[in-house]
């Protein structure tokens, strides 16, 4: 006669339980997975976004109570948001803002200095306005790419702009301390945005990257979410970048 050993079903604590994570650029997309991945945790999320029917709609979805529509890069109304949030918050993801793909030679002063400095200054304004609210061990995280990483002609001047992120984030969270900053680099991610960019060929580049990813699939803004959140929950994580690109980086 043999004998088996009862199993024993454990129940976990929410990881962000009683904790208040901010998503700027929390409407669509990664912020908004991230956004469904930290209540799911537990957390207390706040949602912004530019288009308020898009963010209503979200936070209906979500069924978050604290959103707010602004522009993330007037600095006035980003000021303002984080001096009306109520303290403290603990983790802040900043996903607003995207690549410039312009040719180098077609860029005037203006676009060069500004795809440049976009993502370094939209951090160090959302840094500035944030870290004092913020509990030691929480975490102010942005997000960069790894196809910029290869310089080619299409790209124009993004493989600059892409270089900066790594050392700028590193300064940032040696600064910051206790407060924590990170970077996460991701490839194609199959979002609103990047059908809106690549139109009538998003099935074709879905199709070239099922077949050539070593992972044999497409990234999805729910996998940068749980990178997200594990970044969040993992106090010992400072001044790194993460990729999060299924390999896209070695076969592109």
């Amino acid at each position: 006669m043999s004998t088996t050993e009862p199993i024993t079903i454990t129940s976990r604590e929410p990881e962000l339980l009683g904790q208040t994570v901010v998503l700027i650029g929390g409407s669509a997309g990664i912020g908004f997975e991230t956004a469904r991945r930290a209540r799911a945790e537990g957390a207390d999320v706040v949602i912004t976004g530019r288009n308020p029917d898009r963010l209503e709609r979200a936070a209906r979805e979500l069924g978050i109570q604290r959103t707010a529509a602004f522009d993330a890069t007037e600095g006035a109304a980003l000021r303002s948001f984080f001096q009306d949030l109520p303290s403290p918050i603990d983790h802040v993801l900043v996903t607003a803002s995207g690549p410039s793909y312009i040719p180098l030679m077609e860029m005037n002063a203006d676009q060069v200095r500004d795809a440049l400095s976009d993502h370094v200054v939209l951090g160090l304004e959302v840094a500035r306005n944030a870290a004092g609210k913020m509990r030691p061990g929480g975490t102010l995280l942005f997000m960069g790419g790894t196809g910029g990483r290869r310089v080619r002609r299409d790209l124009g001047i993004v493989s600059a702009a892409t270089a900066a992120l790594p050392p700028f984030i590193a300064a940032l969270a040696l600064e910051l301390a206790p407060v924590r900053a990170n970077l996460i680099a991701a490839g194609f991610v199959d979002t609103p945005l990047s059908a809106s960019l690549l139109k009538d060929k998003l099935d074709e580049r879905r199709e070239e990257l099922r077949e050539n990813l070593p992972i044999g699939r497409v990234v999805g803004p729910a996998d940068v979410a749980a990178l997200a959140v594990h970044i969040m929950v993992n106090t010992a994580l400072t001044g790194a970048t993460y990729d999060i690109d299924g390999g896209q980086q070695f076969v592109f």
